[in-house]
This record gives structure tokens, C-alpha cells and sequence, in this order.
């Protein structure tokens, strides 16, 4: 069966996941966002690379950092950004999304990036554009339900290898609310493509989901030891938005027993790195201190997502189905 990401040869055609990429397309991601890069870690060059294009953000779910960081993407690379506001737009007016996608692609779009709640949303968007031989636009997915969130998941990845270099020796632990987080599902997938010999995942056993053994990940209910000697930490978010009935006793038991303070830093190595995709919860899932501190690498993240959303546009925008 083909990817429905990648084209006959094999390219690019949209990014709806990361789990069935090839290691080297992962790669000449990664590699193509650290010539956007600048001198300082905080900056990013503007390109022309999209200069005539249309870049739609199709947003069905809230998310203003996610969003802003594609504009901004979109705008360093000269392309024409339109942000719709879906929550008020014809498909909540009952025009189905399949009718909305067509609209829009009459209007000469050329990608569409696309956050929605319903996992596998963007898959149906993708092969409904390949069905009705409209190759030519691009799907990026934003973030679909429990399911994936690539730009995350490699912008991790990138923020992993700036700081360690190289993936085969490391060992990488992922904390707190695995069961809700795609961002999670995605760093897994990335991780296990690029090599990490050791990946981990620390939480409570209500948001532990079934099936991570199987991934190849170690799972860890005491947050002590799961922490013992590990290269990098990924904070996540306590998605309490998608839970359904009482999964913690309270959030001052989850700090107490899963919060990232600077002492379970400590049993980390020395050089240990502490990263969260945002938006932080200080004082829920890590500590102020922390979160703050030398080892912390959360803003450099934020500047690389910009580098690796560029990267991924400018590659599926090359890549003609």
C-alpha cells in the first residue's frame, strides 16, 4: 500500500504524520530547517522560496501559538497566508469540509495546514485532494485529535539534535499525560525512525495508553526512576480539555508525584536537557525553577518550530504530485 504522504517517486506530497516517514526524508527535514537557522539561535532568515503561493490556515481547533508560529513560517518564506476562522465558517454553517476544501482550492491554493479535532481529519482532506487529481496542493497537519502532530514531533527532534548532536546513544524520557497527547505519539514515532536506542514514558497508569511496549517504549509509573540518567526530558501538557471523568486525584498529587522539579532534575545526567511543547503549566507539570533554568531549551524550541515549518513547507511546495 502507498503512503499517502509521499508521492509515486517516493517525495513528499503532505505531512499527516510522522509514523511511516522514511528516516531520510525525517533527515532532509531536519537538515533543511538548519540552513534557515541563523548565526544565533534566536533568529531565522526570510527566503523566497514560496514567493506566489498561498499558504490557507485552516484551523477547526483553537491553538494561537501553532497557528502564529505557521504564519510567521509562511510569511519568511514570501508566501500569501490566509487565516480562516473555521469555528465560524461555512462548515459550521453545514457545508461538509469535503465542499469547503474544494471552494478553497478554487481559489488557488496551494497547501492547506490543517488542526482539527477528529484524528485522521487531515488523511481525508489529503486523499480527497488526490482523488480529484488536485495534486498540486499540499496538506500539512496541524495537530488531528489524539493522533499526531509531525511539525511538533520533528521540531522536538531538531531541538534534540542541536543540543545532543547525535540520536544513537540517548536516552530520551517522555512525562506526564501520555494517553491524551499527540505530540507524544509523534516524538515516539521520530525518536524510534532516527535511532534512540532508549525511550521512555513516565506517567500515572491512568494516562499510560496500551500499546507502548509494542512502540518500543520502557514505561515507568515512578517518575525517580524513570528519570535516572536520561539525556533529555519532555515535559507534556495536562491535557485536561480531552479528558473524560476523574483520571488524577488533583493537580497538587500530579505536581507532587509527576511535576519536574529541580531535584528529580538532578537524577538526570548533568547535561540533561528539559523541553515542553507549550503551553506550560508551571507549578502543575513542572516547577518555575525549572522551567526557567539553565537546562531548560522551551524558547530555542519555539524559534526551531518556525525553522522546521518552513522546512517542511518549502519541501512539499518543491514536490509536485
Amino acid at each position: 500500500m502507498l503512503n499517502p504522504q509521499l508521492t509515486k517517486n517516493g517525495e513528499l506530497q503532505h505531512l499527516l504524520s510522522i509514523e511511516g516517514l522514511p528516516k531520510s526524508i525525517v533527515n532532509h527535514i531536519l537538515d533543511t530547517a538548519s540552513s534557515f537557522v541563523g548565526v544565533s539561535d534566536r533568529e531565522v532568515k526570510k527566503v523566497p522560496l514560496m514567493r506566489g503561493k498561498s499558504v490557507f490556515n485552516l484551523f477547526f481547533e483553537n491553538s494561537t501559538r501553532t497557528r502564529t508560529t505557521f504564519e510567521i513560517a509562511s510569511k519568511r518564506l514570501s508566501a500569501d497566508v490566509i487565516n480562516l476562522n473555521m469555528q465560524a465558517s461555512s462548515t459550521s454553517k453545514g457545508e461538509s469540509l469535503l465542499d469547503t476544501i474544494d471552494n478553497l482550492s478554487a481559489m488557488h491554493a496551494d497547501m492547506f495546514v490543517v488542526r482539527h479535532a477528529q484524528s485522521g481529519a487531515p488523511y481525508m482532506i489529503a486523499k480527497h485532494l488526490n482523488d480529484t487529481k488536485q495534486n498540486h496542493v499540499h496538506v500539512v497537519n496541524a495537530g488531528d485529535g489524539r493522533h499526531a502532530h509531525p511539525t511538533q514531533g520533528l521540531l522536538d527532534m531538531y531541538t534534540i539534535r542541536h543540543y545532543k548532536k547525535d540520536f544513537t546513544n540517548l536516552t530520551v524520557a517522555i512525562v506526564g499525560d501520555i494517553l491524551h497527547s499527540r505530540v507524544a505519539r509523534s516524538d515516539i514515532h521520530a525518536l524510534t525512525t532516527l535511532g534512540v536506542p532508549e525511550v521512555r514514558a513516565i506517567g500515572p497508569h491512568t494516562l499510560l495508553p496500551g500499546g507502548l511496549e509494542q512502540m518500543g517504549v520502557r514505561t515507568f509509573t515512578n517518575m525517580n526512576e524513570g528519570l535516572k540518567g536520561v539525556d533529555v526530558i519532555i515535559m507534556l501538557r495536562l491535557q485536561n480539555e480531552r479528558m473524560n471523568g476523574a483520571l488524577l486525584p488533583s493537580v497538587q498529587e500530579y505536581f507532587k508525584s509527576y511535576g519536574l522539579t529541580p531535584e528529580r532534575l538532578a537524577l538526570a545526567k548533568p547535561d540533561a536537557i528539559v523541553m515542553h511543547p507549550g503551553p506550560m503549566n508551571r507549578g502543575v507539570e513542572i516547577d518555575s525553577a525549572v522551567a526557567d533554568g539553565p537546562q531548560a531549551v522551551i524558547l530555542p524550541q519555539v524559534t526551531f518550530g518556525i525553522a522546521v515549518r518552513m522546512a517542511v513547507m518549502s519541501i512539499l511546495a518543491g514536490n509536485q504530485g
